[in-house]
């Protein structure tokens, strides 16, 4: 059993693995490194690495900083895991199986949230800490040993990824690192509830490392009075100013963004909710995806019908925008978007 007291690894690239053990040989590094991304998750099965070495080695540093401690899995396939971290903190990921079969690991990126939209389970809990590189890299391992090789992975899970960006860009760097995983950049999203310096700083990093990572805005409404009300972020982060960011983004990488929009029941489903979403998307390129808001205990939205979501939605096509309603998954087990919120810090 590992030493919890060792630093972990994961999280390293193959030069600061070669650094923290003391590694004379470079490529011992890049070999510790492959090894993480296969699946090891201690060194006794780094076969290529001498017995000597490995039980040396083991007394230097331990693979994982964290631990699943559990798993729930619903009946259209979606696992939901809740971890524990070096501190005793606790977050969770979730595995998302679409009708084509292609899984997508949605991954936390902070213990809780300090954005406090309204109609969000996470929202309630305020944000206890970032996580590490290595913290949100073991997320995505741990679902992978669950369901095998993953296609995609969104920074959709617990917290506001734009406030841990560092950490995400490093997560990012390890996953596409051809040593390793070799994760495709173009199957990387990030979701923000819209922090408009966060969208042009995500942007200019895009720019200056070419790594690819897809941006989704979570929009909700394109009612100023609606969304400052149901997302208090948007009182600092005004629609005109957030349209600004989001044409930034698209003029300097050339890709679509993505913008959500949280169905509420009576609420964001009118005319008057789909006129604002057009006259907001003008002049972008963009693609809107509704989400069906997913019951919270203790929020009183209702979740709109079937009848309500497609009218909504045919407003949208009818006046000629890109949109789409998302099938919901998880919800069974509170794994579905917005749901998460099991946490002890």
């Amino acid at each position: 059993m590992e030493n919890d007291s060792l630093p972990p690894l994961v999280g390293l690239e193959p030069d600061e693995i070669c650094s923290l053990l003391n590694l004379a040989q470079g490529f011992r590094g890049r070999q510790i490194f492959q090894w993480i991304y296969r699946g090891a998750d201690s060194f006794s099965g780094m076969t290529n690495l001498s017995k000597k070495d490995r039980e040396t080695l083991s007394k230097k540093a331990r693979i994982y900083s964290s631990s699943v401690t559990e798993k729930q899995k619903d009946s259209d396939g979606t696992i939901k895991l809740q971890i524990t971290l070096d501190d005793g903190c606790s977050v969770e990921t979730v595995l998302l199986t679409d009708r084509e079969g292609r899984k997508t690991a949605c991954v936390s990126c902070q213990a809780g949230c300090g954005m406090a939209c309204a109609f969000c389970q996470t929202g309630r809990l305020g944000l206890k800490r970032n996580l590490t590189a290595g913290e949100i890299v073991e997320e995505f391992l741990y679902l992978e040993k669950e369901a095998g090789k993953l296609d995609n992975i969104v920074f959709m899970g617990m917290g506001e990824p734009l406030q841990n960006l560092d950490a995400i860009f490093k997560s990012v760097s390890i996953l596409t690192d051809k040593q390793g995983r070799a994760l495709s950049p173009r199957r990387i999203t990030l979701s923000t509830c819209g922090l408009i310096k966060g969208i042009r700083e995500l942007t200019d990093k895009e720019v200056q490392t070419g790594i690819g990572i897809r941006l989704a805005v979570s929009l909700t409404t394109a009612d100023a009075k609606l969304r400052e009300s149901l997302m208090p972020v948007a009182k600092s982060n005004p629609l005109p100013e957030l349209k600004d960011a989001i044409k930034y983004y698209i003029e300097k990488t050339g890709k679509r963004v993505t913008l959500e929009a949280a169905l509420l029941g009576g609420i964001n489903t009118g005319r008057d909710g789909a006129e604002s979403l057009k006259e907001f998307t003008e002049g972008l390129d963009c693609h809107i995806n509704l989400i069906p808001w997913n019951p919270v205990p203790g929020l009183e939205f209702k979740t709109p019908s079937a009848a309500e979501c497609s009218r909504f939605l045919k407003m949208l096509t009818d006046a000629g925008l890109n949109a789409t309603l998302r099938t919901r998954r998880g919800s069974s087990i509170a794994g579905a978007c917005g749901q998460l919120g099991r946490i002890s810090c």
